[in-house]
């Protein structure tokens, strides 16, 4: 006589297993008898504020930061500090610069820390496109307009805090081996500092912006230095008549141009002076971040 099978016993289903009982009022979506996680932590949307503290994070524990923020402040330092010693030298009597011509002198180590702003700039988001950083980034901040907002306010309240800081502490070295740098007036000095931290700010935005485009770093930092040096070397050969007014707008607009004006030491007769570089370089910044929103919006990363 056989026995008869026995029937199998009901499973549950994995989701509706019995769990430790619920005590107390039963949150909404909660079915009571049933094991519900709920975290202890509070869920909340990720705001800009929290945008900006990642960011920081960032750029201030890679290596990338301190060697070429460092080289920057290195170049202004040394440069301005040599460049004064070799007038002084070379000077008939101890003083001979003065008021503005003395500031002007940090003219040397701005120009060639510029392009340290640059790379900075273009590795501040390009590097992340060449490592796939980006998809985690964009993962834990799906807004993409707020990730690019949030690194271009780190990355330019960084280098303005620290270039103006270092061109400041330049001047006052200069102005003490050399002298003169009482008749100097305030407008000058705020053009030399201040002026000086914001139009290198600025360029190292816009390149922040060409890195967000061209998502490769070597490729934007070309195109940048290219921004930086190319005008002058075509005006350099551009000897015709027919292009001499070509040439004198490549003169005056070039990168180069505009740090000596902001120095009150312009290489052409004409051209931008005052804050004018800056204004330039602000409107330049803001039209190539909008291209960049763009095309980090639409295209796939």
């Amino acid at each position: 006589m056989t026995t008869p099978a026995t029937p199998p016993l009901p499973q549950a289903h994995p989701q509706e297993r019995p769990g430790p009982a619920v005590h107390g009022p039963v949150a909404p979506g909660m079915v009571p008898g049933l094991s519900n996680y709920v975290s202890p932590i509070a869920v909340r949307p990720a705001t800009f504020g929290d945008a900006l503290a990642s960011e920081w994070t960032k750029i201030r524990s890679v290596r990338s930061t301190m060697w070429t923020l460092g080289t920057m402040v290195a170049l202004l330092l040394g440069i301005g500090v040599l460049v004064a010693f070799g007038v002084d030298a070379a000077s008939d009597a101890p003083g001979g610069e003065a008021g503005n011509d003395v500031l002007s002198l940090g003219f040397f180590g701005v120009l060639l820390g510029s392009v340290c702003v640059i790379t900075l700039g273009v590795l501040t988001i390009a590097s992340e496109f060449g490592t796939g950083m980006i998809r985690t980034t964009l993962t834990a901040c799906p807004s993409r307009s707020r990730v690019l907002m949030a690194k271009a306010v780190v990355f330019f309240l960084l280098v303005f805090v620290l270039t103006t800081v270092t061109t400041a502490v330049v001047a006052m070295l200069q102005t003490a081996v050399l002298g003169g740098g009482a008749s100097a007036s305030g407008a000058d000095w705020i053009r030399a500092t201040v002026g000086i931290g914001l139009y290198t700010a600025l360029l190292g935005l816009l390149s922040l912006a060409v890195g967000t485009i061209v998502r490769h770093s070597a490729g934007a930092i070309t195109i940048m230095i290219g921004v930086v040096l190319l005008p002058l070397v075509l005006a350099l050969f551009m000897a015709v008549n027919q292009l001499t007014r070509l040439r004198e707008l490549l003169f005056e607009y070039s990168v180069p141009s505009q740090i000596a004006a902001l120095y009150e030491s312009s290489i052409t007769e004409s051209g931008p002076s005052g804050w004018e570089p800056v204004a330039i370089m602000f409107l330049l910044t803001a039209v190539v971040l909008v291209v960049a929103n763009l095309a980090l919006n639409r295209r796939d990363v």
